[in-house]
C-alpha cells in the first residue's frame, strides 16, 4: 500500500527527499573534512631539515597543582623560550658540526649520534629527532591552530545542517499529514487501524530517507574536495589541506539521513494515527485544533529553557555570550521553541496587519483561516532570519565591541610597529623618536605573557605587555582602570584585570613571567574585564626576553600628524619599522569582524537558505495542489487568473512576513542579551543588527515563496 502511496505522493515528498539528500551530502562532506584534519600528515622539518638532531632551549613552564588528594604537574608553552646557552653549545660542538640559524640560539642543529647528544644535554634543553624537529620551525603551532579552526567550522556547519534538516523534514511530514487528513479518514473508514496508518507513513519516510541518503553520499563525495578548496581559498584551512580516503563519514552520513527522515516522520505518524473515520467527511477550509497541548507544552518548555539559559549565562558568565560556540548554539533552542509555537502566533501577528482592497482582505483572511499552511511557510523563514540575524549580529556586535574597546584604550596619535629590537636598540629608538620635532612622548612596549596558579588547581596564562616607561605609556593610553594607577607600576609590581582570582589593590601575587621566572609582584592597578583583551602589564625588567614590537607616540599641541609621521620615517631610517596613524593601526589590527569569521558565517547562512528554499517550495507546491476547488470558486465569483495569482502571491508574501517578524524578534532578544552582557563587562556596548543579511534572507524567501506559489497555480 505504501508503494502505491509513494507513487501518487512523490511530488509532496520531493521536498523531504531533497532536504535529506542535501543534509546527508553536507554531513558526508563535513565528516570527510574532519577525518582529514584528524589524520593530517605531519609536516616535514624546514629550518633544520639537514640535521639529524635538533637541540632546543626549554620552551615550557611546568608547575605543580592540586589534583584530588595529591598533586600533579601541568605545563604551558613559554612566551619566550630559553636560548641554548653558550656552555651547552660549546659541549655540542665537541660531538660534531653545529648549525646555527643566524644570531638566534633558540635551537641548533647537531650532526652527531642522538644518544651522545642526549647524554651531553641532560635536562638543560630539549632534544628533537625525526618529525619532532619541525617544532623548531617558525610558528610551529600555526598548522595546529589552523586545523582547530577547520574543526570548529566543520563542526558548527554540521550542527547547523543537522538542525535545519531535521526541522525541514519534520515540518514537511507534518504538513503532509495535515493535507492528507481526509485520505487517512477514508483509510480508517475502510478498516485500517491507527497502527497501519502510522506504519504506512513511517515506511514512506524510511524509503525516502534510504534513497535520499544514498544520493546524498554520492553528492558528498563530489562536494568534499570542493569544500576543502573553498576552505583553503578562504584561509580557514592551511594550504596543504586535502580530503583523505576515510570511509566512516559515509556510514555516519547515511544512517544520519535515515534517522532524520524517520524521526521527522515519527511525530507526524502519531498524529496521522489519531485521525478518525469522521475526518473523511470534513471539507472545511478553516483550520481548527492546529496546536495540540503536547506541542504547546514542548514549545513552552523550550522557550522557558532558552530564555532561562540566556538569563543564567548573562548573570553567571557574561563573557561566554561573546564566544562563537555560545552564540551559535544557544539561539537554536529559542528558534526551535518559537518554530514549535508558530501556529499559535500566526493569528495574533495577522490581526496586526491591515492590507488595502478586497484582495488584501482576502489574503489576510485566507492566511488566518489556513493557519497550518501559513505556519508551515513562516516557520522555515523564522529559522533562516533568526540564524542570519543572531549569528552574524552576535559576531559583529562582539567584534565592534572589541574594536571600540581598542579605540578607547589608544590615546596615541601615531603608532610604530614591526621591529624586533634589543634593549640597546630599544633605548636608542625611543630617544630618536622623542627627539623628533612635534613629538611630545614616545612609549615603547613589548608583547609578553604571565602565568598564575589559581585556586591551586589550574595554571592560567594571561597575555601581557611589558612597558619601558609606565608614566609615558599612561600618557598615551586610556586603560579602563577601576582601581589604582598605572603610573605606579614598577619592577616589583603588576597591573591585572578583573578576571584574575586575586585582584585586590595592594595585594601580592605569585606569578611566572614569560620566560618562566617565578616572581612575587604587588598589584598597583586593576583594569575592567572588558571583552577579554585587557591583559596584564609589567615593566620591561619583567619582560626582558620580550622584543619591542610597538611604540606609541603622542604629539605636541598643534603638531601636524602627517608631517611628524614623515619626519619619523626619515629619522628612524627603516629597520623594519612601520609608521601609521592610530586609526590606520587600529583598522589593520582590530577589525570589527575577521574576514574568515564572516565568510564562515555566510557559508552557514547559505546552507540555511538552501534548506529554507527547499521547504518553502515543497510546502507551497503541495498546498496549491490541493486548493483546486477553492481557486475554481474564486474564478466562478468573477476573479481573473491574474487576481488569483495575486492572491496566492500575497498569501506567500504575508506568510514570509510573519516568519520574518518572528525571526527578527528572536534576533533582537539574542542581541539585546549580548549587549547587556557587554555592559556588565564594562565593555563598549552597541547592538549591531545585520540588516543587509536579514533583508537578503527575507528577500530570497519571498522570491522563492511567491515563485513556488504562482507556479503551483499555473499547474492547475
Amino acid at each position: 500500500m505504501f508503494l502505491a502511496s509513494l507513487r501518487s505522493r512523490w511530488a509532496g515528498l520531493l521536498g523531504a527527499f531533497v532536504a535529506v539528500a542535501l543534509g546527508v551530502a553536507l554531513t558526508a562532506a563535513m565528516g570527510l573534512g574532519l577525518a582529514s584534519s584528524f589524520g593530517a600528515p605531519e609536516r616535514e622539518p624546514v629550518r633544520f631539515a639537514g640535521s639529524p638532531v635538533v637541540v632546543m632551549g626549554q620552551n615550557t613552564l611546568t608547575v605543580p597543582v592540586k589534583r584530588g588528594p595529591g598533586t600533579a604537574r601541568v605545563s604551558k608553552p613559554l612566551a619566550h623560550p630559553h636560548p641554548v646557552d653558550i656552555e651547552l653549545l660549546r659541549d655540542l660542538r665537541r660531538l660534531g658540526p653545529v648549525r646555527l640559524d643566524g644570531a638566534k640560539r633558540d635551537a641548533v642543529g647537531v650532526d652527531a649520534p642522538v644518544g651522545d647528544v642526549r647524554k651531553v644535554v641532560g635536562d638543560r634543553a630539549r632534544v628533537l629527532t625525526g618529525g619532532e624537529r619541525r617544532l623548531a620551525d617558525p610558528e610551529p603551532e600555526r598548522d595546529a591552530q589552523a586545523l582547530v579552526a577547520v574543526n570548529s567550522f566543520l563542526g558548527t556547519a554540521g550542527g547547523v545542517s543537522a538542525f535545519v534538516s531535521v526541522f525541514v523534514t519534520a515540518s514537511t511530514f507534518a504538513f503532509v499529514v495535515a493535507l492528507r487528513r481526509r485520505e487517512f479518514g477514508l483509510l480508517r473508514m475502510a478498516g485500517a487501524t491507527p497502527g497501519q496508518v502510522r506504519r504506512m507513513l513511517l515506511a514512506e519516510a524510511l524509503t525516502v530517507g534510504a534513497v535520499a541518503s544514498g544520493v546524498g553520499c554520492l553528492l558528498g563525495a563530489w562536494g568534499a574536495p570542493v569544500l576543502a578548496d573553498a576552505l583553503v581559498d578562504a584561509e580557514i584551512a592551511p594550504e596543504w589541506f586535502a580530503i583523505g580516503g576515510a570511509v566512516w563519514p559515509y556510514h555516519l552520513a547515511f544512517w544520519v539521513g535515515v534517522t532524520v527522515a524517520f524521526s521527522g516522520a515519527w511525530t507526524a505518524s502519531r498524529r496521522a494515527g489519531r485521525v478518525g473515520p469522521v475526518d473523511a467527511l470534513r471539507d472545511a477550509s478553516v483550520d481548527t485544533g492546529v496546536m495540540p497541548w503536547s506541542r504547546r507544552i514542548v514549545g513552552g518548555a523550550l522557550l522557558a529553557a532558552g530564555v532561562g539559559l540566556l538569563g543564567w549565562t548573562l548573570w553567571s558568565d557574561p563573557s561566554a555570550l561573546m564566544k562563537r560556540k555560545t552564540y551559535t548554539t544557544q539561539p537554536m533552542i529559542l528558534i526551535t521553541a518559537l518554530a514549535a509555537l508558530t501556529p499559535l502566533l500566526v493569528r495574533p501577528v495577522l490581526r496586526a496587519v491591515r492590507l488595502p482592497g478586497a484582495i488584501g482582505l482576502l489574503v489576510r483572511e485566507n492566511s488566518a483561516a489556513s493557519v497550518r499552511r501559513t505556519a508551515a511557510v513562516a516557520a522555515p523563514v523564522l529559522v533562516t532570519v533568526a540564524l542570519a540575524g543572531s549569528l552574524l549580529g552576535s559576531a559583529e556586535t562582539a567584534g565592534e565591541a572589541r574594536a571600540a574597546e581598542a579605540r578607547q584604550r589608544t590615546g596615541a596619535e601615531l603608532v610604530l610597529t614591526g621591529a624586533e629590537l634589543s634593549r640597546t636598540e630599544r633605548v636608542d629608538l625611543t630617544e630618536r623618536v622623542e627627539g623628533a620635532e612635534g613629538v611630545r612622548v614616545a612609549a615603547s612596549s613589548a608583547s609578553t605573557a604571565v602565568f598564575v596558579r589559581e585556586e591551586g588547581t589550574a595554571l592560567i596564562r594571561s597575555e601581557a605587555r611589558a612597558v619601558s616607561d609606565p608614566a609615558a605609556f599612561a600618557s598615551v593610553s586610556r586603560l579602563p582602570v577601576v582601581a589604582g594607577d598605572v603610573r605606579d607600576l614598577d619592577d616589583r609590581s603588576i597591573v591585572v584585570n578583573e578576571e584574575w582570582e586575586r585582584r585586590r589593590l595592594g595585594k601580592w601575587v605569585d606569578v611566572w613571567l614569560g620566560d618562566g621566572r617565578a616572581v612575587r609582584l604587588r598589584i598597583v592597578a586593576v583594569l575592567a574585564r572588558g571583552t577579554g583583551d585587557n591583559g596584564a602589564y609589567v615593566t620591561s625588567a619583567n619582560g626582558a626576553a620580550a622584543v619591542v614590537d610597538r611604540v606609541d607616540v603622542g604629539l605636541r599641541d598643534g603638531a601636524d600628524r602627517g608631517a611628524v609621521a614623515g619626519a619619523l620615517r626619515e629619522r628612524i631610517g627603516g629597520g623594519g619599522l612601520r609608521v601609521r596613524t592610530a586609526e590606520e593601526w587600529l583598522t589593520d589590527t582590530h577589525p570589527a569582524t575577521k574576514p574568515q569569521t564572516r565568510l564562515g558565517l555566510l557559508m552557514l547562512l547559505g546552507i540555511a537558505l538552501v534548506y529554507t528554499s527547499i521547504s518553502l517550495a515543497g510546502t507551497l507546491l503541495m498546498a496549491t495542489s490541493v486548493r483546486g476547488p477553492e481557486l475554481r470558486s474564486l474564478r466562478m465569483a468573477g476573479a481573473t487568473r491574474g487576481q488569483v495569482r495575486l492572491v496566492i502571491a500575497g498569501e506567500a508574501l504575508l506568510a514570509v512576513g510573519v516568519g520574518t517578524v518572528l525571526g527578527l524578534a528572536l534576533t533582537l532578544l539574542n542581541l539585546a542579551t549580548l549587549t547587556a552582557g557587554l555592559t556588565r563587562l564594562s565593555a563598549p556596548a552597541g547592538m549591531t543588527v545585520p540588516w543587509d543579511m536579514v533583508g537578503l534572507a527575507a528577500g530570497v524567501c519571498a522570491v522563492v515563496g511567491v515563485g513556488s506559489g504562482v507556479l503551483g497555480v499555473r499547474r492547475r
